[in-house]
């Protein structure tokens, strides 16, 4: 099953961001596999919106799991859904500002996430990792990915499973473990 995983680079002058460390370890750890693209996108609105639509034009995956940092969580946050809506007073690290701005004007107002996400909590639970499922992705550039991601998969009507996952910081949570979670994640899906 081809799978497309996304993470950020790390935003403004922050910690490191934990989806961009588990993506270039999972990168390196499934080097030479046809069947797993792994990127970081850039923390930036239009960018990542713009170079997810291209992944999955270019590759046309059959799952899709983007990752994000949720700096306030502790544990592996599962979203369910994708809101049509940019909303921060925080610029993303273009300096862009969207204040109840849409994401595609004439889109539905929310998508939900098309990956097992009951499933794959449970399965994480076993294993020891926390998690929990999260209603929605906030709206900041993770949720604009998310959103845009699901829009693409529809309007391709591709077969493909489409969601998000947030990750806690390293200090509430080992690197190992994060990059566990989404290996469970992706074996699962």
């Amino acid at each position: 099953m081809k799978t497309l995983l996304t993470g950020f680079n790390r935003f403004g002058n922050g910690e490191a961001n934990p989806s961009q460390l588990v993506v270039e370890n999972l990168r390196v750890k499934s080097a030479g596999a046809t069947d797993w693209i792994a990127e970081v996108l850039r923390t930036e609105f239009a960018e990542a919106g713009r170079r997810i639509v291209e992944l999955i034009r270019e590759h046309r995956p059959e799952r899709i799991i983007c990752l994000g940092f949720n700096a306030a969580g502790e544990s592996i946050h599962l979203e369910r859904v994708a809101l049509n809506l940019d909303d921060t007073e925080q610029p993303d690290n273009a300096g862009a500002r969207h204040a109840g701005k849409r994401i595609v004007e004439d889109g539905p107002l929310a998508y939900w996430s098309t990956l097992p996400i009951e499933g794959m909590r449970e399965a994480l639970l076993r294993r020891g990792i926390p998690a929990a499922i999260s209603n929605h992705a906030g709206t900041y550039v993770c949720n604009h990915v998310f959103y845009v991601a699901r829009h693409e998969v529809e309007t391709l009507g591709l077969d493909c499973a489409c969601g998000f996952i947030h990750l806690p910081s390293l200090e509430r949570m080992p690197l190992k473990m994060m990059m566990e979670a989404v290996e469970v994640c992706a074996g699962f899906s």
